[in-house]
Formats: structure tokens, sequence, C-alpha cells
């Protein structure tokens, strides 16, 4: 096996506080997204909602899931696969704002 072949697939160490940190931000996005439910936004909250979902998503994919350290074939059908839950929500709220 060849150095780039050990190298490509070393582990990859991520420390508890950065586990911590993402945590702590997972939990304060959770408490924004109850606080924000309490408010009267109309058709805003549930935008909102989403976009606080998405970003904790990608929070979980890129850090707990260890995305950011697989090879690009496998990301790019993560980026295919979001892309296509995208356009379903899109069309969702099409349906949902126009009804």
């Amino acid at each position: 096996m060849s150095h780039t072949d050990q190298s490509a697939h070393a582990q990859h160490v991520v420390s508890y506080s950065r586990y911590v940190v993402i945590w702590f931000g997972l939990v304060a996005l959770t408490a924004l997204t109850v606080a924000l439910a309490g408010i009267e936004l109309g058709r805003w909250v549930i935008i909102t909602a989403l976009v606080i979902a998405s970003i904790k998503s990608l929070l979980v994919l890129n850090i707990f899931m260890h995305l950011r350290f697989e090879d690009r074939v496998f990301r790019l059908f993560t980026v295919v696969a979001f892309v296509t839950f995208l356009i379903f929500i899109v069309m969702t709220f099409f349906d949902y704002a126009f009804h």
C-alpha cells in the first residue's frame, strides 16, 4: 500500500471540546426554534424553522458524521441528495403558499 493510500484512510481526530461546542450550538438552535414557534410570524415560521433545521443537519453531517473527511464522490452523492430534498421542500412551499 502506498503512502497516499495510507494517508487517505488515516484517522481524523476531532477534539472533545469541538464536539461540546457544536452540541451547545445545536441546543441553542433548538431553543431558538422553540422560541420562534411561540412568535406569530405568519408564513415565515415554517421557513425559519426549516432553515434552522437545515443548519443543524449540516452541523451534524459535517462534525458528528465526519462527512468533511470523506471522499469527494461520497460528498457529491450527499450534495445531490440534499439538492433533491431542497427541490421537494421548495415545491411544498409553493403549494403551501399559493393554495
